[in-house]
């Protein structure tokens, strides 16, 4: 049990990821050059590159992790409007708040189970 809740949000948390970085490919429809598509490509995953670094602080610590990933839910939800009809960001906001809480069980069952 405790593999799959070790593995678990760590994949969940790489699907996020990459479902925000999708919607970043839209900028290389259209006639801009070349730089201003690969500028507007990095622009859009700012979001993305947060959240990288968020599972690479998770992956070692997840408590600290996990909470930043809470956290990032919540700025997400801010930034998106989430509290203000906007429920269409859910789909992006409850994966991250789901992967940080899943990083914080994680980490006090095992330290549960080290104890025991």
């Amino acid at each position: 049990m405790l593999k799959i809740l070790f593995w678990f949000p760590r994949i969940l948390g790489i699907l996020a990821i990459l479902f925000m970085m999708m919607f970043s490919l839209d900028v290389f429809g259209g006639e801009d050059s070349i730089g201003k598509k690969l500028i507007g490509f990095l622009v859009h995953n700012i979001p993305a590159f947060v959240l990288i670094v968020a599972l690479v602080i998770a992956w070692k610590n997840e408590i600290i992790g996990g909470l930043i990933f809470i956290l990032l839910s919540l700025a997400f939800a801010i930034f998106f409007r989430t509290f203000s009809g906007n429920s269409g960001s859910l789909i992006i906001l409850v994966p991250i708040l789901i992967t940080g809480a899943l990083f914080i069980l994680h980490h006090v069952l095992s330290e549960r189970e080290d104890r025991g």
